[in-house]
């Protein structure tokens, strides 16, 4: 995600966002003196998280639904009546062995140096444990594992899940999101995959633990959670601020919990946040999305005056069309919720930017709301790159006219991997909107450059020398890929654009877009291998970029997933029969002829 250094973050945001990051900072880096799990005391070693009490318990339970599921227009191109050659299945499946082969490379390194832990050093051979200590890489790569006909590996991962134990954790605070995207998702997903149920009982063990966190006044949730202390049965209050994406962000995973379960409380935890969100989505300041920062505690979803799809904001949109698909239509604020957001969006932060091929691609930025106006901040992020795919999946079930628009979202993410040295797309980076006719001038540039990178002389030319700017840039803020931040979620091999590549191409079956997603992949795997496994990068802007000592799980989780399934053939883990979390994770959908899947067979 961008760096905590950006621009264009107000001195007010700024302090806001320190606030946040320097009482999170545990839950990204546990202390190098923490060696042994926090235990919670229990008697007879018998702690169990269902039976610790609420102390503020919900009178009335919201149901799931249990009306047969709406008939949701297809997502995917009819693949059926095209034919490979044999040449073009033999490069289609070399492509994809390629990406297994990688994806073997890095779980090998896992189970050599790190297995049970978090994370590999992909350097040093040396492993970290930043989400809790639960084994994150493999609880995040089981689905991955067996959609890549791993299936020894598979069983053998699952194996170990017993040695998970939910009741100690190496951190005193919990990313309630990422906990939830990451292994309730796993589970989940891996269940509904394989219909293993020690899969399913480990993801009602985790849920159960989860659901404490929300069991504040207003049942809203504390996102960064001293577990320990609810454990104890110390009262607790909802976040006081929050990225909005992390209270956003839990209704997939919460929904297909209680879906599978049979207890509604999941889904009735995650609903009343919808609520809070459908009220207030007209009445913040730009009316029709959310700011980046809310407070919980006391209902505040307005005061703050960024606005993005992008860093600290993106799954809450991204979730919008997916729940509506996880609940077979039957609760139409979904839709409404995304409509209305996308509308404000496509008005405010979306922008041609000048480029010097004259290409007709759209990035996102990021948007603040003054008293006097409304202004752009021209910057692009990997991260939104994810917004393509999810305007190109809501066009699909939601009958609207923006699948151009989902389209040229996707070649702004793929020209801006084109535009560096490295092939690989950095994570934050500022352009030059268009004015009038968008024709590409040296002159425009110069003069942009200059206005932008103050202090560095007054030739424009040298500066985007010094700067390693590519034409159209104006400063690469962030030059990394994979690079980990602490205010906000951390960026491993950074799957947003391939993302949505994959699902442009199982929308609209243009193969071109597979040759665009191989020379992505060519690019991060020649610069990314160790020879234990796969690292990030420091400075894409150079041509052999610098290794860091991180793989985080959604390498193996999401981004090599991606790339294997645009590879593979439209029918494996086809979007109109599943959907797929802000980890990749994939969740069985309903449907009128099948019913609601509350069981995997």
């Amino acid at each position: 995600m961008p760096s905590s250094t950006r621009r264009w973050l107000s001195l007010g945001f700024v302090a806001a966002v320190i606030i946040l990051g320097l009482y999170h900072l545990t839950d990204y880096d546990q202390p190098s003196g923490v060696t042994e799990p926090i235990p919670v005391a229990s008697k007879n070693n018998q702690f169990q998280w269902k039976d610790v009490p609420q102390q503020y318990p919900v009178s009335s339970m919201i149901a799931l639904p249990t009306a047969r599921p709406l008939h949701i227009p297809t997502v995917q191109f009819d693949f059926s009546w095209r034919k490979e050659s044999k040449e073009e299945t033999d490069k289609r499946e070399a492509r994809m062995k390629a990406v297994r082969e990688n994806f073997a490379h890095a779980w090998e390194g896992y189970k050599a140096h790190a297995w049970m832990k978090d994370e590999v050093a992909p350097l040093s051979g040396g492993s970290r444990d930043t989400f809790g200590g639960w084994a994150a890489t493999l609880v995040d790569s089981l689905d991955t594992l067996w959609i890549m006909g791993f299936k020894k590996e598979f069983m053998n991962a699952v194996g170990t899940l017993d040695n998970i134990d939910f009741s100690r954790s190496l951190g005193e605070e919990i990313n309630v999101f990422e906990t939830t995207i990451r292994y309730l998702g796993g589970f989940l997903s891996a269940y509904d995959l394989s219909g293993h149920a020690s899969l399913l009982a480990k993801a009602i063990q985790l849920g159960e633990m989860l659901y404490v966190a929300f069991d504040t006044p207003n049942r809203m949730p504390n996102t960064r959670w001293r577990w320990k202390d609810a454990a104890d049965g110390k009262s607790q209050q909802a976040a006081a601020y929050t990225i909005v994406a992390e209270i956003g962000s839990l209704s997939l995973e919460f929904t297909r919990l209680s879906q599978l379960s049979g207890d509604p409380k999941y889904f009735d935890a995650v609903q009343r946040i919808t609520e809070q969100f459908l009220r207030y989505q007209n009445q913040t300041r730009l009316p029709g999305m959310w700011p980046v920062i809310v407070t919980p505690e006391n209902a505040d979803f307005v005061s703050d005056n960024k606005f993005s799809l992008g860093a600290m904001s993106d799954s809450l949109y991204e979730y919008l069309p997916k729940q509506y698909m996880l609940l077979g239509g039957l609760h139409d604020e979904y839709r409404e919720m995304y409509e209305a957001a996308i509308v404000t969006a496509k008005q405010h932060n979306f922008f041609r930017p000048l480029n010097k091929d004259n290409l007709d691609i759209l990035v996102s930025g990021l948007v603040k709301v003054y008293e006097g106006g409304v202004e752009l901040v021209p910057e692009g992020q990997h991260l939104v790159c994810f917004a393509g795919g999810m305007i190109g999946i809501a066009s699909q079930i939601f009958a609207l006219d923006d699948l151009s628009t989902a389209r040229k979202l996707v070649d702004g993410c793929i020209w801006a991997y084109e535009s560096m040295p490295a092939k690989i797309m950095p994570e934050t980076f500022r352009l030059i909107p268009c004015k009038g006719d968008c024709l590409w001038t040296e002159a425009e540039w110069y003069k942009e450059v200059l206005n932008y990178q103050t202090g560095y002389g007054d030739s424009a030319n040298d500066i985007a020398q010094e700067r390693r700017l590519p034409p159209g840039f104006t400063d690469i803020m962030d030059r990394s890929y994979i690079l980990r931040h602490v205010f906000e979620r951390t960026l491993s091999a950074s799957p947003e654009a391939i993302e949505s590549v994959f699902i442009l191409y199982r929308i609209t079956g243009d193969t071109t877009l597979q040759d665009k997603a191989w020379n992505m992949f060519q690019a991060i795997a020649k610069h990314t291998r160790t020879d234990i496994a796969h690292a990030s990068l420091i400075d894409v802007t150079l041509p052999d970029p610098a290794k860091s000592d991180r793989m985080e799980s959604f390498w193996t989780a999401e981004t090599l997933k991606y790339f294997f399934l645009i590879f593979s053939e439209p029918n494996v883990i086809s979007l109109d029969e599943y959907v797929l979390n802000t980890e990749a994770h994939p969740f069985k959908r309903p449907s009128p002829s099948w019913g609601w899947n509350t069981k995997s067979t």
